[in-house]
Order: structure tokens, then sequence, then C-alpha cells
């Protein structure tokens, strides 16, 4: 009779180990489907806020006026970064670029000087830039022209969406995906102890007695998978830090807590909610049916 216990609780031991293992590994899909999503995300707004507006100004504009110019476009709500280049600094620039300098043949420096300026994320499509550019060119009577590569934030902006569309297909088809592994995973552990459960129910044990030790096992496995799941995921992420470098910009703090608890909810969730679906299953059931399945 000790023998046959020592059996029976090894395997269930087994069972719960891999009911752990196949959770982890569900659940390490889910936190990377969760942080490129959110990676994503934050990856937009960081091309779109690099992307530059030029603001040209004309050969009347003073150095005094062009910075009144700029902190007046800094005080914009649209506005995220403004570098006033004046004619001299784009000239030096220009000549440690290409390796000579034009003004000795030209007999005069050809550049104008510029407002260097950056919009936040939510401004940057072709109509808010636009009316920005306008706006600059009726109001400003220093601006000579505005340039800004539309095409590129056109085609920034599809792809991005596109990209968005894809994840987001995916995280539903994998949350769908993951949710019949762990209940297949948690219904084959209950099948072993589907004779335990009817012996309670013989003895006049509650549903909720009955259902309770199997909550609180499906509570620590998914505690303790989705601990190791964030474990996986933490070293993903030092080794984008440490290689890849500015991951820290657009996988900051707020990413990796938003990942960590999306992780240990859905493993929650999901486990808990097969463990109670399949246990109240087999409550349902006489004890001629726990022969036939």
């Amino acid at each position: 009779m000790g023998k046959k216990r020592k059996t029976a609780s090894r395997r269930h031991g087994m069972q719960v180990v891999t009911l752990c293992i196949s959770t982890t590994m569900v659940l390490i899909l889910i936190g990377l489907v969760v942080l490129s999503a959110f990676t994503t995300h934050n990856l937009s707004n960081y091309i779109r806020e690099h992307l530059t507006v030029t603001v040209m100004l004309n050969d009347s504009v003073t150095p005094q006026e062009a910075v009144a110019l700029r902190q007046q476009l800094a005080a914009m709500p649209y506005a995220k970064h403004v570098e006033y280049i004046s004619k001299e600094q784009a000239l030096k620039e220009q000549i440690a670029a290409m390796g000579s300098d034009p003004s000795e043949f030209l007999g005069m420096n050809p550049f104008v000087a510029t407002l260097e300026l950056q919009v936040f994320a939510d401004y940057a499509n072709s109509d808010s830039l636009w009316m920005i550019a306008d706006g600059l060119k009726i109001h400003h009577r220093e601006v000579s022209d505005v340039a800004y590569q539309e095409d590129l934030t056109n085609q920034v902006n599809h792809n991005l969406q596109r990209v968005t569309l894809v994840l987001l297909v995916l995280a539903v088809l994998l949350i769908i995906i993951c949710y019949s592994l762990i209940s297949n995973s948690v219904r084959l552990s209950i099948y072993s102890r589907r004779f335990a459960i009817h012996t309670m129910k013989l003895v006049g044990a509650s549903w909720s007695f009955i259902r309770w030790p199997f909550l609180r096992q499906a509570l620590g496995v998914a505690l303790v998978a989705a601990f190791l799941a964030c474990l996986v995921l933490g070293g993903v992420v030092y080794a984008l830090y440490t290689y890849q470098e500015g991951a820290a910009e657009v996988m900051g703090i707020p990413v990796l807590v938003v990942t960590a608890a999306s992780v240990l909810f859905f493993g929650l969730v999901i486990t808990l909610l097969c463990t109670w679906l399949s246990v109240n299953k087999f409550l349902r059931m006489k004890a001629g049916e726990l022969y036939k399945i």
C-alpha cells in the first residue's frame, strides 16, 4: 500500500511539473507578443518623433530673431524639440561631411539658417505636418520655406499600421492557442484524479470543498510559471539592452512592468478558469461515465 501511494504521489508530482513547464512555455509566448506589441508602439513613436521638419529662414533674419522664433516654436503643443542651426554652423557641418568648403569656389556661404523641428508622434502625419508648415509660412515672416519628407512620413505610418494589425491578429490567435494548450494540460492532470473526485462526492463533500485543492494547485502552478516566464523574458530584454543600442528607449520600465503584469494575469486567469471548468466537468459526471472517457 505504501509503495502504491509513493508511486501515485510521484506520478502526481510529475504531472504538476509537466503542467508547470507547459504553462511556462505558453506564458513566454504571450509575454513575447505583449512585449513586441508595446515595443512596436514605442518604436513607432520614436521613429515619428525623430522625423525632422526643416524650417528655412530668410537671409535678413538676425540670430536674435531666429532664437526668438525658436522659443515661440518650442512653446507650441506640437513641438517636441527645436534646434537652431546658423548659416556658419551649417557650413561647418557640410565641410566636415564632404571634406571640402563650397564657399571657396562659390565666394559665399550657400546655406541658410534653419530651425530643425521635431514634433510629437500624434502630429507626425501628412495632414498635421501640412497644417504646421502652412501656418509657419503664413504667420511668420522670418520663414522662407518649410521642408519635410512627406513620402517617408506616409511610408512609416503605413508600415507601422500594418505591423500593428499583424501583431493584433497574432495576439488573438495566440491567446486562443494558449488557452487550448493550458486547458488540455489541466484536463489531463485532473483526469487522472477523476475517481478521487467521485469518491469525495460519495462521502458527502461539497463541490467547493472538492474544487479548492485543485484551484490551490492551479494557483501555485500559475505563480511559478509566471515567475519562470518573467525570468526568461527578463533575460531576453537584458540581451537586447546589451547588444542592441537604443533598446532601452523603446523598452523602458513601464513596458517591462506591463509585460510582467500581463504574463501573471493571463497565467492566473487561464489556469484557474481551465481548472474550474475541468473539475466541474468531472463533478457533473456519474460513476458509469467516468469509465467511458
